[in-house]
Formats: C-alpha cells, structure tokens, sequence
C-alpha cells in the first residue's frame, strides 16, 4: 500500500485469501494497528476499512477506537454505536438546564456523547469527555454533601460537656506533653463534640505521630459525659495491641476497658457482649467482631476507627448504627492524596497530625540488590550485637512453586540453622492462632527473640521500642504503601533505625516504588506516588467499595475538574439540602440512579 509519504507493507498471517474486491485498486483505504519495521515500515494484520464510507459515517480521518473481544472489530463496532446514537441519542435527558450548562461552558449531554464517539475534532472530542467527567465528578460529590447533611443534621448526636476539669483530668492520663499538632487536632475534636450533631472526622498522621493519644482523649471526653466509646481495628494483633496501650494509660482510672475479638472462648465472648449491653463497658476495643449484629451498646457516643482504608464503607456505617448518632473518628496511618480525600472521604471533616513527638529520628533507608543480601545480614548480625532487636520480612508464609520467592517459614528456619545460629529466632505470620501470635509478639516485645521473621502481618499496629533494624526480601513484591507502613514498625525508641530493602525488580513499576521508598519518609509525597503508579480504583483495596465508579473521569489528571465539580454539588446542597426545588428533579433523579443499591449513602427528602 502506498502513499504520497511512501510505502507500507501490510502482512496478514493465518488469512488464506481475500475477497476480490477488498482492496480495489485505487481506492483510499485506512489501515490501523502497530507499525514496525522489518526491511522498512509493515504492519501486521491491520484493521482496514474504505476511506469514503469512514468519512461517509463519522466524518474526515477522526475514529473511534473500541476495545475488543473476540469475532469483533473496529469497523463493525463502530456502524452499531453509530446507528445506536442516531436512533436513541434524543432520548437522552440532560440533568442539567440550558442555563446552567452555559454558565458551565459545557456542552449539552447528548452532544458530549455524539462528539466523545465521533468527534469532527481532537478538540471537540476533548471538551465532550471533559463534560462528562464533570457529569461524574459532580454526582460523586453530590452524594457525598448528601451524606454529610445527614450526618451532621441538627437534631442529631450528642453534645457533650468538656470542661477545664474535665480536659484537665483527661491529660492526666498522658505522662508527657501533647505535640502541638496533637493540640490543635484535639482542639478541633472537642469542638466538634461539643456541638449537638454528629462529628465526622478523618485524622491522618504517619505512624508514631501519635494519634492513639488524640482517639483516647476524644474516647475519655464521652466517657466523662456518661456514655460509651467503642475502637475498632483491622486485626487481632492490632486490637489487642490498642487494648494494651489504653490499659496502661488508664491505669489507677475508674475506667472500664474491655476486650472484644474473635478469638475469645464462648463464655468470654457472652459474658463481655453482656457487659456492653449493660453499661458496665465504658470503652470497647474489637475487630469487626464489634459490628456484629449480637453486640449492642447502652450509650455509645464515640466511635473511632483505626487504620481506615482496612475497612469498607459499609463496615463503619454498621458501627456508627450501634448508637444513637454517635460522634465518629476514623484515623489513618497511610496518607491520603487530597485528591483522594475529596472522593473516598468526602464526607468527612479533615484532621492532619503534622510533627513528630520528640525522640522520634528519622529512619534511614536503603535499598539493593538480594546479590548484596549477605551483607545485610551482617549488619543485622552488628545491631543484635550492640542490644538491638531486628525484624526480617518475607512475603509468603510457603514456598510457591509459581513465585520463585523465600517464605517465611522456610526461611525462618534457615536462618536459625545457617545464618544466625548463636541468635533466638521467632516466626509470626497470617495463619497462625491468635494465642500463638499474641505469645510471639509478647516474647519479641520482652527481648526473648533477637529476630523476628513475619509476613506482611506486622504491617500495622506492631510497637517495640527496641526493635531498630527491618530487612526486607523480595521487596519488589510489596506494594509501595506496604513498605512505607513496614518501615513505621522501626525507629521507636531512641536509638538510629535502618529500614533495608533488598530486591531485583523486573519491570518498571517495580523499579519506581523501590526507588520511592529509599528517596523520601515523607508519607503524603509517597501516596501521591502510590495513587499514580496503583490508580484510585486499588489505592485502598476492593474493601473501599460502595461509590459509584468513574468510567470516564480520573480523578489524578482532573484534579481541577473535582474541585469545580465538588464546589458545585456542596454549593446546591448548601442551598436545597433536600433537592427539592425548582429545577433538581432530574438531578435528582440521576442522583439515586447513581447510587441504587450502594452504601445507604445518601437520603434524599
């Protein structure tokens, strides 16, 4: 096939004959696919089509390109979509009126839709997607200011009294001085409390800035006004590890804490389910053992939930309907990109827990080649030697005969054979017993172990001071928010922590992330990266269901377009809480639409 800018040679495998008439001479055809070069340009088994009936349908060199499945091409994809709008395109009904998509400088929906599949310009195409990305953004935020009214109603939740005595007994409870973000955060936390509606808020905090202090002095505030509180965590390890920590603050109070996870005996679980009921649990530590439907609350008025993007939507929904409206905390140790807040959390107040308490020194990181391993071991070997405790993390508990990789248990015991025989080696992982985790944790916190070999299960929660050294194998199989949420389980005392991560990755992603967690500990530069390289759909796992999802719009590139579309939707909220007026019936309509059947998130009228 030629041209005036030269020639291409098309090759075709497996085809054993064309029609006579499929490529008549002199005819201009169009060929699409991949242009190689073998003895100059080629292609190999193009999609074709006349150029005449190309621009006879969707006009001069423009066309859409459909993914594909099997039996079907471009060409005969593109005659359904188009007699598909000339047919149905009229009954497309804009939510918005002719006004309102002026002031917007939009175009109307049912030309966006004509113009994004059959553009008479790049530009054209442009302005139609960024309609309907607008489209969506904008009812992603209309649901969440829908949400947060019903939230933060009037004549909802508690208002609960903090008095100087009150906050001065509370920090009684704290042997050091708040940080002055801790200051500010509980400031903001006991405004919201006191207030005769709902509080909604997001704390996010890097691990170790201390934001079990801030959950305890809001949990403490609803305690001091007669009521209940109630915590809840991803895991076991994590609960048990909260209800130990608050014990030891609460020590001497008249405060009842009680434990609530799935591996109690029978009689344990009925006789702490029954404390609860009965008032005589005035805060609640659990799993999601604590949205079940046997547990309920006298007076729960204060909600915190740990580790936010473990959990679902719906999970901190069922908790919240454990009381009447309680006050809700949800705290995060992985930063969230603002852009990601404005979608998933939307509907929440924010809260930033900035500066580190003193003490806490930077952990210095490096990454190399597993050829380098050896060396890393000795450098464990050198820690150890001066007192100091070492983490060493694998991603498998088994060998996988799919994934070339070291498991933990196998490795565990080459390391106590071979590799650190004059050393007491523990093994934590996912599939063990919770009593056997609880004592293996309880032993490497007392020094009982010099090392401790695990899963990617000490991921959160895990405190020992002395433990300054992890090593990581095969850290090109961890996600880049994984391995930042690993190097927060070091570098809690006061001595220099070392976060060693050691691994050959194959493919450029791979690369990106270990080079991202080598050049910076700052938590919100690597979640932007995580957001880039992952996509806002797996960000926080296929848990954080319920919201619509976004065909069209991407919410890291459309950044503006989500503030203007979030600006908007508070904004007719804000003006019409309920969507009644004139003019927010099809809105409306396309709102419900949008969230049938998810999350109980909005309540419209």
């Amino acid at each position: 096939m030629k041209d005036k800018s030269g020639t291409l040679e098309c090759v075709w495998f497996s085809v054993k004959y064309f029609s006579p008439g499929e490529f008549p001479i002199g005819r201009e055809m169009y060929f699409t696919g991949r242009v190689d070069f073998y003895n100059g340009p080629q292609m190999v088994s193009p999609q074709h089509e006349p150029a005449d009936e190309g621009e006879a349908l969707f006009g001069p060199r423009i066309l859409p390109v459909y993914p594909l499945t099997e039996n079907l091409n471009q060409a005969s994809l593109r005659r359904v979509m188009k007699a598909a709008l000339d047919r149905y395109l009229d009954l497309v009904e804009d939510m918005f009126d002719a006004a309102t998509v002026k002031k917007l400088d939009m175009p109307p929906l049912g030309d966006a839709i004509r113009d994004v599949h059959f553009p008479a310009a790049v530009a054209v195409a442009q302005r139609a997607r960024r309609r309907l990305s607008y489209d969506e953004l904008y009812l992603l935020e209309l649901g969440m200011a829908m949400r947060r009214r019903g939230i933060r109603r009037e004549d909802m939740g508690f208002a609960c009294e903090i008095t100087p005595r009150i906050d001065a007994r509370i920090r009684k409870r704290f042997p050091f001085a708040l940080t002055g973000a801790q200051e500010r955060v509980v400031g903001e936390i006991a405004a919201d409390m006191r207030e005769p509606k709902a509080m909604n808020r997001l704390l996010q905090g890097d691990v170790g800035s201390g934001k079990t202090v801030v959950a305890l002095y809001a949990m403490l505030a609803a305690v001091a006004s007669g009521r209940q509180a109630a915590l809840m965590a991803p895991t076991e390890i994590l609960a048990t590890q909260h209800h130990n920590t608050l014990k030891d603050y609460l020590k001497g109070s008249r405060v009842r804490l009680v434990l609530l996870v799935g591996g109690l005996s029978a009689r344990e679980r009925k006789e702490r389910i029954e404390q609860i009921a009965a008032g005589e649990a005035d805060i609640v530590v659990g799993t999601h053992a604590l949205v079940q439907g046997a547990v309920t609350f006298k007076e729960l008025s204060m909600v915190v939930v740990d580790e936010q993007h473990k959990f679902g939507v719906l999970q901190r929904a069922e908790l919240r309907q454990k009381g009447k409206h309680p006050d809700v905390l949800v705290m995060t140790a992985t930063p969230i990109p603002r852009t990601l807040s404005l979608t998933v959390f939307g509907d929440l107040d924010v809260s930033v827990l900035d500066e580190m308490p003193p003490g806490r020194r930077p952990i210095k990181t490096a990454w190399r080649s597993s050829k380098k391993l050896a060396a890393g071991y000795e450098f464990v070997r050198e820690r150890i030697a001066a007192g100091e405790q070492a983490f060493i993390v694998y991603p498998l508990v088994e060998e996988s005969e799919a994934l070339d990789l070291k498991a933990a248990t196998s490795s565990a015991k080459q390391l106590q054979q071979k590799v650190f025989p004059e050393f007491r080696i523990g093994l934590l992982h996912g599939r063990m017993r919770s009593d056997e985790k609880d004592r293996v944790m309880a032993e490497f916190r007392a020094g009982r172990y010099h090392i401790l070999v695990s899963t990617v299960i000490i991921e959160v929660g895990i405190d020992v001071p002395n433990a300054t050294v992890m090593l990581v194998e095969h850290a090109e199989r961890f996600g880049l928010a994984q391995l930042h949420q690993l190097r927060g389980r070091i570098g809690r005392g006061e001595r220099p922590s070392y976060f060693l991560v050691f691994g050959d990755p194959r493919n450029d992603e791979a690369r990106t992330r270990l080079r991202a967690i080598a050049s910076t500990s700052d938590g919100f530069r690597i979640a932007e990266e995580d957001l880039k390289l992952r996509g806002p759909g797996e960000f926080f796992g296929t848990r954080q269901h319920g919201l619509p999802e976004l065909r069209v719009a991407d919410i890291i590139h459309d950044y503006r377009l989500l503030n203007l579309a979030r600006r908007d939707a508070f904004a007719l909220v804000a003006e019409n809480p309920d969507l009644s007026g004139p003019g927010c019936e099809r809105i409306r309509a396309r709102l419900e639409r949008t969230f049938r059947g998810r999350l109980d998130l909005i309540r419209v009228g």
